[in-house]
């Protein structure tokens, strides 16, 4: 039986006013933004700190600390990256990719195969290894007075 590791990622944005939203990597017209040191790529922070989870590697704020201004404004895809190499050095790949939107707006299912389809292009994976979903809160919290977004991410990684 080969070796398998699973990692749990979670991550929040502040919302406010603006005219678009990034989610994992793709680019949704909207009328609020995410906030954030990097570019705030909420899916993406929380599916990296699922990879670093995984591999015992610490988190996002390990590798790049948000008082670090070499990271203001960076794309998250870079994050992404930093996992995916250690991922590969230690020779696991990705099984699949559960990740979980807790947001009242935008409406996710409108953007799910977008973004399905672009974390498996960055992660190197078929489609069907991942999977993209969505709940509200009932209008409960942050979330639910859409003031931002969260997101929780499972990972399972096998040893190749």
């Amino acid at each position: 039986m080969k070796e398998m590791r699973i990692g749990n990622g979670f991550d929040v944005h502040k919302l406010e006013a603006g005219e678009n939203i990034v989610l994992c990597g793709i680019n949704i017209k909207h009328n609020k933004r995410l906030i954030g040191h990097s570019d705030a790529d909420v899916g993406l922070h929380s599916l990296t700190d699922a990879i670093f989870g995984a591999l015992g590697k610490g988190d996002l704020g390990h590798w790049f600390p948000p008082n670090d201004d070499k990271w203001k404004d960076a794309n998250s895809e870079i994050f992404l990256q930093k996992a995916l190499n250690f991922m590969k050095q230690e020779k696991y790949m990705i099984s699949n990719i559960d990740l979980t939107f807790i947001c009242e707006r935008p409406k996710i299912s409108e953007h799910s195969k977008k973004m399905q389809s672009n974390l498996a292009r960055l992660c190197s994976i078929k489609s069907k290894r991942v999977n993209i979903k969505a709940t509200t809160s009932e209008g409960l919290g942050f979330t639910g007075r859409d003031e931002g977004i969260a997101v929780m991410t499972s990972i399972l990684l096998t040893k190749v």
